[in-house]
């Protein structure tokens, strides 16, 4: 297989950053477009490829050797079964499902089928997260004990023209922060128990705008994570990381990691540790630490390449499960009040 063939199902804000990112890339080529929208529609005779607005009249028609699935979370699983069962190699944008039942669907009939399925959780394939997560698992701040990690970002009013933004599931839990759970999970290891407060109360909408999170880690670790979409501040990944232009950056930091031996900041890259002497009392030393410029979506679409090729993919179904189980239990301990436990031991 020379050039891998990627048709692409479902044409909005992500659809178009793959296409976008397959542009530039020999290894492989946008062969189709599906979605049912007019604006789909121009934008790919735009583009010049073929158009459907049945993704499943377009695996059966043209018989991609790829495809990546960016449509709306509530479909994600019935595009990738419709992949599956074709035999066709996917990439699914996270989440990987919009529950967990759905999104176990998914994985295990892939794994049945052997048919090869990446979960689009792109950080993974960030240059500065990957160097973060060297830096804890190589031991360099010793035993992770705590961990704060903010998510506080302004979406404007029109966002929420649509209506699906201001139901259920479509807030900054599930759409955002299910990133930087799955970026806690990978830096700093799996997450057991959650307990979880939301609040709806700026914007009155059924969907939450903001939360309020603890988090005990399978090591031990205790962390915190704040997250809201009607808040004013420059503590967000999205904010802080440089990772997509249409964020202004800011110099500043979304994620602080401290450990026995040190800490750690996220994205700035900042190592803090003692000398010889150790205590509240002495001086902390400050280590900027190095990482590339490389863009994430475009080491992701080389891996997923590669996946179609046999190469494992980094983010499994399975893996993006328990990020999925994570944001679940988020869900059920703001609705109980209570102590919620992510099935984190089931695998």
């Amino acid at each position: 297989m020379e050039c891998i063939g990627i048709a692409v199902i479902g044409a909005g804000l992500f659809g178009r950053k793959h296409v976008e990112t397959m542009r530039d890339e020999s290894a492989c080529r946008l062969v189709a477009i599906a979605d049912p929208t007019a604006e789909a529609a121009a934008y790919a005779r735009e583009l010049g490829v073929p158009y459907f607005t049945d993704y499943r009249e377009m695996l059966d028609r043209l018989q991609p050797d790829a495809a990546i699935i960016a449509t709306p979370n509530v479909l994600h699983v019935p595009a990738g079964l419709a992949c599956v069962a074709r035999g066709i190699p996917l990439l699914v944008e996270k989440p990987i499902a919009d529950n967990v039942a759905d999104a176990l669907q998914l994985t295990e009939a892939a794994e049945r089928a052997g048919v090869p399925l990446l979960v689009g959780h792109h950080r993974r394939h960030n240059p500065v997260i990957e160097a973060a997560r060297e830096v804890v698992q190589d031991g360099r701040i010793g035993r992770v004990t705590a961990i704060s990690a903010q998510w506080m970002l302004l979406k404007a009013q029109d966002y929420f023209d649509a209506v699906h933004r201001r139901s259920p599931g479509a807030g900054p839990v599930l759409t955002n922060a299910v990133h930087d759970i799955d970026d806690l999970r990978f830096l700093c290891g799996d997450i057991v128990t959650v307990q979880a407060m939301t609040s709806n109360a700026v914007r009155g909408y059924s969907v939450e705008d903001t939360a309020a999170i603890l988090l005990r880690f399978a090591n031990g670790a205790l962390g915190t994570l704040t997250v809201s979409d009607t808040a004013v501040g420059p503590w967000s990944w999205e904010l802080t990381a440089g990772e997509n232009p249409f964020y202004p950056r800011n110099d500043e930091n979304c994620y602080l990691i401290s450990g026995t031996e040190g800490a750690l900041s996220v994205p700035r890259l900042e190592l803090w540790r003692y000398g010889e002497q150790k205590g509240w009392g002495v001086p902390l030393a400050r280590e900027r630490l190095p990482a590339s410029g490389e863009d994430p979506l475009v080491r992701q679409l080389r891996h997923f390449c590669a996946v179609v090729r046999g190469e494992a993919p980094k983010v499994s179904g399975r893996d993006a499960l328990q990020t999925l189980r994570v944001v679940q239990a988020i869900f059920d301990s703001a609705a109980s009040g209570c102590l919620v436990k992510t099935g984190h031991e089931q695998g």
